[in-house]
């Protein structure tokens, strides 16, 4: 079946009837994109009520219905990632909705542990209504999502500091996850959100309080981004203005985030150290569908080809038939290292869903799980080459793309 459909991709670019101009390219990108982020809202926004109907009448049911939408609303959201790296609408706004790791005891308790650096590590804003910051006292016996966003959220300047978006949202449905590379992920109770004297862990009216604040919030920001993406939107304009800084940028995307941001930080990383604290789904034990998604929207940049949550397709003049034009052989190349990868992520995918989670795989002396992960990684640096040789194929200036020292200068790591 895999060898068919690379078939077709071949045929297709070879085809001069598929030849495309950059203009065409650079509006099916942010067609592409706004696409992605308003599928992005509209699983939040199901995530938003999930949360509200487990506040009302918490249950096993209600809770195990919120972690199936944050679960759900995680697909479009990973395939916006490519999104990132060449624009810096996006750039400067990421980091309030998909920042990792963090110090999750700044929002609520954690199993016994030593402060470190890190003086805001153990807060637990959810049992603490006052506190000082900075030398000034905080009042947070309201909590909204104006204090998370301009109060919490890296406090002190400190990135660990994360108190909104998907994870803090994760960690406040999972609990942490206390199992090392062994089976399991976080176990929070339903009763953490009792209104009742059968609260467990202490503040339930607060952690509630939370919980609908950052989910308020997290739709409040993608609300804003599927803005900047829209006709008039900044992003958009941003790319079909200028064509070549419109193609530069859906490169540069798809460079960075297959090389440092997945291939390094994210995966070689955690394989490197043994740490299930660098998988990015850590609470959830979700990193598999991270992965896997993140590889998929890559693939939608490039083949200008993106599948709706409702089962449209969104889908125009493709980066694949411009590069074409200049190397049809390399655009060949370039589509199946990206099937290449997505299949190798589908590897990890499939072995998780099967009873192997990628913590797991993470633990040493895991052959089978190395391999997973090597896999992916390897595949992830492959398709990295051949975007840069892309680049220089359309005759664009030379990126530099996202780098990390897992991969770039391993020694490092461990000195």
């Amino acid at each position: 079946m895999r060898f068919a459909s690379l078939l077709l991709v071949t045929t297709a670019l070879a085809t001069p009837a598929f030849t495309a101009t950059p203009q065409e390219v650079t509006q099916t990108y942010a067609n592409i994109a706004l696409a992605t982020y308003q599928d992005s809202l509209i699983t939040a926004q199901a995530l938003q009520t999930a949360i509200a109907d487990l506040i009302a009448a918490p249950s096993d049911d209600t809770l195990t219905a919120a972690r199936t939408a944050w679960l759900a609303a995680r697909v479009p959201y990973q395939q916006s990632e490519v999104f990132r790296f060449g624009n810096p609408i996006v750039d400067d706004w990421e980091g309030r909705v998909n920042a990792w790791p963090l110090d999750e005891g700044l929002i609520d308790y954690v199993a016994p542990a030593e402060a470190g650096e890190n003086a805001l590590a153990l807060l637990n804003v959810i049992a603490t209504p006052t506190f000082v910051l900075s030398g000034t006292e905080i009042d947070a016996t309201t909590i909204t999502p104006a204090l998370i966003a301009t109060t919490l959220h890296e406090a002190d300047g400190i990135e660990a500091n994360v108190a909104s978006g998907y994870h803090a949202i994760e960690f406040l449905l999972w609990g942490q996850d206390l199992n090392g590379t062994g089976p399991g992920a976080g176990s929070r109770p339903h009763t953490d959100f009792l209104q009742t004297d059968a609260c467990t862990g202490g503040n339930c009216d607060r952690r509630a309080a939370y919980l609908q604040a950052a989910a308020d919030l997290l739709v409040a920001d993608l609300e804003e981004m599927a803005g900047n993406w829209s006709d008039t939107g900044p992003a958009r304009a941003a790319v079909t203005t200028d064509p070549t800084a419109g193609l530069l940028a859906a490169l540069t995307g798809m460079g960075s985030l297959s090389y440092g941001e997945m291939a390094g930080q994210r995966m070689k990383l955690g394989l490197l150290l043994n740490d299930p604290e660098e998988e990015h789904d850590c609470f959830s034990d979700n990193t598999h569908n991270s992965h896997y998604y993140d590889s998929l929207g890559i693939q939608n940049v490039y083949l200008g080809r993106y599948t709706r949550i409702d089962g449209s397709v969104v889908e125009g003049a493709a980066l694949a038939d411009l590069i074409a034009t200049a190397d049809v052989g390399l655009a060949a190349q370039l589509a199946a290292d990206l099937d290449t990868t997505v299949a190798a992520l589908g590897a990890v995918k499939t072995a998780a869903e099967g009873g192997l989670a990628y913590d797991q795989m993470l633990a040493p002396g895991n052959a089978e799980g190395e391999a997973l992960i090597m896999g992916g990684v390897n595949a992830l640096v492959a398709q990295t080459a051949s975007i840069d040789r892309a680049v220089t194929a359309l005759g664009l200036s030379k990126i530099s793309f996202e780098g990390s020292d897992s991969l770039d200068n391993p020694n490092a790591i461990f000195q």
